[in-house]
């Protein structure tokens, strides 16, 4: 009876420590993935501008050609 308890006392032993790296080992992925999902922000963010940009000078070059043409 005592080898049962003992032998259970340790098998919950283990799937404790299990669980405590399975924790860690999430906490360290979660840390890693909330660092990617920063820099992807970052990165849409400069995408947007850059767009938003590009956008800016075709309209602006739109305009010059209608001028041109209404002067052609």
């Amino acid at each position: 009876m005592v080898d049962s308890v003992n032998e259970q006392a340790d098998r919950l032993e283990r799937r404790v420590e299990r669980l405590i790296q399975l924790c860690e080992q999430l906490r360290d992925e979660n840390r890693v993935l909330l660092r990617t999902q920063e820099s992807l922000n970052a990165e849409r963010a400069a995408l947007l501008e850059k767009n938003e940009t590009a956008r800016a000078r075709i309209e602006a070059m739109i305009g010059r050609l209608k001028a041109l043409e209404q002067d052609g």
